[in-house]
């Protein structure tokens, strides 16, 4: 019988694959746009180059972070750096990225679905700082501001339980994604820091 987990993760992964070419073409229809000096503005253009640029980053990110992937698939660090440097420019969120070389996948989407919840709670931006060590992923956001809502959050620290996600709203299903990613590689996670601190920390 077809996992329900693995059904899903295959409809992530056939809406990325789809979407990231016509993406991507927009992109580069667009920067020879650009080097035709007639038409539209600078300004115009470049705003259409930057959110092509961001959703292509986006889609990018999710294909890791909701898609598919099989246990002996590997990720180099140079490509995880560029999706994460494409999806934090302009934007509100820095990422500093320290890993070895080459990564399992699998790996890079448990990191991935933390820095989704991280970012979460970075209601102002922030920064966040990812690193892997003998004992796994320590992932650790700061901010002015940071809004950990116990409802989402409180489902991570208790062993990764799934029973605060009932009623979990689209915008934040990352949470219980990543409680059942940890449970799958028998990974514990835990979460430290607050609003107070101005840190947010989530061991993998």
């Amino acid at each position: 019988m077809l996992d329900p987990i693995h059904l899903s993760a295959l409809v992530a992964s056939r809406i990325c694959h789809d979407l990231i070419s016509p993406i991507g073409a927009i992109g580069n229809g667009v920067e020879l746009m650009m080097m035709d000096a007639s038409g539209t503005s600078g300004q115009e253009m470049a705003l259409i180059m930057e959110s092509a640029g961001h959703a292509n980053a986006r889609i990018r990110h999710f294909r890791i972070a909701f898609g598919l992937c099989a246990l002996d698939q590997r990720i180099g660090r140079g490509e995880v750096a560029g999706i994460l440097r494409d999806l934090a420019a302009g934007g509100r969120m820095k990422v500093i990225w320290d890993s070895p070389q080459d990564l399992p996948r699998r790996d890079v989407k448990m990191a991935f679905l933390g820095l989704m919840c991280l970012e979460t709670a970075l209601v102002q931006g922030g920064d966040v700082a990812i690193s892997m060590g003998e004992a796994g992923w320590n992932l650790t956001a700061s901010a002015p501001r940071i809004k950990q809502d116990p409802a989402l959050w409180g489902g991570l620290a208790r062993d990764a339980s799934l029973d605060a996600y009932d009623d979990i709203a689209a915008g934040h299903v990352h949470f219980p994604l990543l409680a059942l990613e940890a449970a799958r590689q028998h990974r514990s996670i835990s979460v430290t820091g607050g609003e107070e601190e101005g840190a947010l920390t989530i061991s993998l």
